[in-house]
């Protein structure tokens, strides 16, 4: 009894009321403390391909010699086309697989984006496997024009000379599957969509040709003349998802092991695996997962569970055409192999170099350590909204801090816990701000390019005069006494906080990037002095979606509108998510963060 006697007592001291903000703040340190320990050898470990079915270069592989006259003759055609149409193109391409004895199909689609129209044809062809019963497919991709907009001149001549290889080959117990593109993002997502009949009909045309369930894909980006030194492995797929670590443990082993030749992830070249080297691979990973936007052709194929990854060329060395060939050859004898999906090596991950990585369970805490810091503010608030005021036995401070508050010894005859909250008005500012927050989501993902920027620049505008005009609006319609301030405050953190951890699990970056950016809001507060309400109004928006877009659109050297136009081709396209986290989770946010700093304090 009275073990429950001092717990009960305890749990009324009014000094537990000042720990959370001081917990929350440790909160946020650790989190990004953490964050920078991960390169270390402690915390990170080196990759190990866990799928023993791969049996990475342990083939030989036979791709040269007389192939490269075939290669240099298909190079000479495809040149030839650099100034048709596609479908032109694809005229000639199909003649050419169909000589090769390849099954071609073609596929017509439209996308319409920011007031422009994506509009192409897709060829591909499926080469049956002597030995399978076409139930399970290989991917090989080479877009006619690469990741920078250039004519794939390599990539489109070694996929046909490779088509013409693996033709003569009986070893194949899986289809492979030729698709060449007209571009690197709309072709490849169309013909995906399509194969696993996830297409709209109005827009993409259904395949004529179909195989079995795809287990891997490899695209090539090999527009360059020279010989090159390593083979940069692009990997990030659509709103942060990644394939399969094995995948690029694999081509690794390959390339490096077999080949000679050396990898790179994350445009590092010449990684010195320092801890300087590493946090900035780790960060540019972090940079392109938490964005969501696709990086190649080969992200379209992993919201399906397809594994996939792009090779691309870079440096300056003495690894010609051939070499990739072999690189390919030798991924697919690999993939060749398995006799289910892979599944056994990891989907979240951050490497710091090719043979370095971090798992999930490593580097989960510190989104997570952020998310908490609002969801412990958020529980803060809410107890002390409900202390009695000071009619109720609870004398304020005399200072301009509205939410520090004094108790006094209440006397024996006063019995309330807790005050009466009046949920009403909290509740109606917070779901005003998020039902409007569908406005900008719809703007920037419906307005045509022309208008874009002009859209943009009226709603940051507005954006920063909105909480002026609802903090007014709110003082003429309901006393804004200290409990409103709490509770309007604790529901927004509340959903903040929820939806930030839950996001952490799917998109770990770009929960940990947005709960970076929105720590202010668990500090800010209303105050008398207006020189310290004005000050922290000037925190927040410079904080703000709007401010924090267009300042890394200007650090980065990117049109504004090349921005909102990448944005908006992600939300009709690709399905990006990340629009609905900026507009419909963190505007919203900050727009309660700053419509209760703004917010003219009633006398108590």
């Amino acid at each position: 009894m009275a073990l429950e006697a001092t717990a009960l007592s305890l749990r009324r001291d009014p000094r537990l009321l000042k720990i959370p903000p001081y917990v929350s703040a440790f909160c946020i340190v650790i989190g990004v403390v953490w964050l920078l320990l991960l390169p270390l050898d402690d915390y990170s470990r080196r990759t190990y391909v866990s799928e023993n079915a791969l049996l990475p270069g342990q083939v030989h592989t036979y791709f040269g010699g007389s192939e490269q006259h075939i290669f240099r003759a298909l190079r000479h055609e495809v040149d030839l086309l650099a100034s048709k149409t596609n479908y032109e193109v694809n005229d000639k391409l199909e003649t050419i697989l169909t000589g090769l004895g390849v099954k071609v199909g073609r596929q017509n689609y439209t996308y319409h984006s920011a007031g422009e129209t994506y509009t192409g044809e897709n060829v591909y062809g499926i080469l049956q496997a002597p030995r399978g019963d076409a139930t399970e497919a290989i991917v090989l991709v080479a877009a006619w024009r690469s990741i920078d907009e250039e004519l794939n001149r390599n990539g489109v001549a070694l996929v046909l000379t490779l088509a013409r290889y693996f033709k003569r080959w009986s070893l194949w117990s899986k289809d492979i599957i030729l698709l060449l593109p007209p571009d690197s993002t709309t072709g490849t997502q169309a013909w995906v969509d399509a194969y696993h009949n996830a297409h709209d009909s109005k827009h993409v045309a259904p395949l004529p040709l179909k195989s079995g369930a795809l287990q891997g894909a490899l695209a090539i980006d090999y527009p360059r003349e020279q010989r090159y030194h390593e083979l940069h492995i692009i990997y990030d797929g659509t709103n942060g998802q990644l394939p399969n670590l094995d995948l690029i443990n694999s081509i690794v082993n390959i390339a490096g092991g077999q080949m000679g030749i050396e990898t790179t992830v994350q445009q590092m070249t010449g990684h010195t695996d320092g801890y300087q080297d590493r946090i900035q691979t780790m960060l540019r990973g972090m940079l392109y997962q938490g964005l969501g936007y696709p990086t190649g052709p080969h992200s379209s194929f992993i919201p399906y569970h397809v594994d996939a990854v792009t090779l691309q060329p870079t440096g300056e060395g003495w690894h010609d055409e051939m070499a990739m060939g072999r690189v390919v050859e030798g991924s697919f004898r690999s993939l060749n192999n398995l006799l289910e999906h892979l599944h056994q090596s990891f989907f979240f991950y951050l490497l710091m170099q090719k043979n370095r990585f971090v798992s999930i369970g490593t580097y989960l805490p510190s989104a997570m350590l952020l998310a908490a810091n609002f969801t412990i503010m958020a529980i803060f608030l809410w107890v002390k909204s409900g202390q009695p005021t000071m009619e109720d036995g609870v004398v304020s401070e005399k200072n301009n801090d509205v939410v520090e508050r004094k108790e006094v010894t209440a006397p024996a005859s006063w019995s309330p816990l807790t005050a009466e909250r009046d949920l009403l008005f909290p509740l109606a500012l917070v779901a005003t701000c998020h039902s409007i927050s569908a406005i900008p989501l719809f703007i920037f993902n419906h307005l045509g390019i022309n208008t874009l920027p002009l859209a943009f620049f009226i709603f940051s505008v507005s954006s920063t005069a909105i909480p002026v005009v609802f903090s007014f609006a709110v003082a003429s319609l309901h006393k804004l006494t200290p409990q409103y301030f709490q509770l309007t405050k604790s529901f927004s953190l509340l959903i903040l906080g929820v939806s930030l951890a839950t996001l952490s699990i799917l998109n770990f970056s770009l929960a940990f990037l947005v709960g970076l950016l929105a720590t202010p809001l668990t500090f800010v507060q209303p105050t008398r002095n207006l020189a310290n309400r004005w000050i922290l109004a000037i925190l927040l928006i410079l904080t703000s979606p709007p401010v924090v877009i267009s300042s890394t659109a200007w650090t980065s050297g990117v049109a504004l509108s090349e921005v909102l136009k990448a944005a908006s081709l992600g939300w009709n396209v690709w399905g990006m998510y990340t629009p609905i986290v900026i507009w419909c989770v963190w505007w919203p946010a900050w727009l309660i963060g700053a419509t209760n700093t703004l917010g003219p304090i009633s006398g108590s």
